[in-house]
């Protein structure tokens, strides 16, 4: 658990994280909405309880940013400072899946690492709390996406650390949309013949990509037997139950392996008017007409009040 904060109560980070995402989509009229209704849980049990990170190095405030890195603004600040400097005995997350930004801004805001009032920021132009996570958005490692390659680079990254001998661990946070990439397919290969069992996969199965479900696009079951061909140990569990993913990722035998968790759960939990909307929860817009049905959802999260 990280040594500088404790969750009021089970599940304080996961509703948050919900409320905060929610009060945004009501604000903008759409958001990444569904992504944080599947991995809230998921999210609260990596920072809260998993991760072995060392106080937060980043900056408290959000921050304007000059745009892409170039030779006049090469010493921006790093989105992965949010998680402590690097060090042999700590560990390393990197998000995959670019759209869950807000999901982490909004958990880093629950854990004391970023000022809540970053938040205003959010998909604001100039500002470094983008809609979609790159390497100057807080808890970042890499300008991230399946397309940006970050599993293979996590896997890369634990690879370098096992030949220096460091103890921490590499998380990688993915989609189960992902997994239709090919170079996902060749890294849980590369990392299963190197015997890369500092690595460990998380994987938000909520069912659902762009186009709708993920079982309507591309076939991808049964998720473990494929992970357990490539070379990786699997564990499945219940992602909104941060118990069960904390025993999946802490004490599942994967000596040897890397490890693949895969987080059963459902874009529509704790907001019920999404499951109208199933499976096209992507990027979620509230109409004029849907609004008071979403605004009562979110003062029943607030006790009142509207957004």
């Amino acid at each position: 658990m990280n040594a500088d904060f404790v969750p009021s109560r089970p599940g304080a980070v996961a509703s948050s994280i919900r409320k905060q995402i929610l009060g945004i989509a009501l604000k903008s009229g759409g958001c990444y909405l569904a992504q944080a209704c599947s991995s809230a849980e998921i999210v609260e049990a990596l920072y809260t309880r998993i991760l072995k990170l060392g106080p937060s190095a980043g900056l408290w405030d959000a921050i304007p940013f000059p745009g892409v890195p170039g030779p006049e603004n090469m010493d921006y600040p790093r989105g992965s400072a949010y998680h402590g400097l690097p060090a042999a005995d700590k560990d390393r997350f990197f998000v995959s899946c670019c759209h869950y930004a807000s999901v982490i801004y909004c958990a880093l805001a629950a854990i004391g690492r970023l000022n809540p009032s970053a938040l205003e920021k959010f998909n604001v132009d100039g500002w470094n709390m983008e809609m979609i996570g790159a390497e100057h958005s807080p808890g970042f490692e890499n300008t991230a996406g399946s397309l940006g390659q970050t599993v293979s680079i996590a896997a890369g990254t634990a690879h370098a650390r096992r030949l220096k001998g460091e103890t921490g661990r590499v998380y990688c946070l993915m989609g189960d949309g992902e997994l239709q990439e090919g170079q996902t397919w060749e890294c849980v290969q590369a990392a299963g013949y190197y015997h890369l069992d500092n690595f460990i996969m998380v994987i938000d199965a909520n069912g659902q990509q762009v186009e709708g479900a993920v079982a309507d696009q591309m076939t991808l079951e049964p998720l473990a037997e494929r992970f357990q061909a490539f070379g990786a140990a699997c564990a499945e569990c219940d992602g909104h139950s941060i118990d069960a993913v904390t025993r999946a990722c802490l004490e599942t035998e994967h000596s040897g392996k890397p490890l693949a968790v895969i987080c059963r759960t459902r874009g529509t939990t704790g907001v019920p008017p999404l499951e109208k909307k199933w499976p096209y929860l992507h990027f979620v817009r509230i109409a004029p007409e849907e609004r008071a049905e979403f605004q009562a959802v979110f003062d029943a999260m607030e006790g009142g009040g509207a957004v």
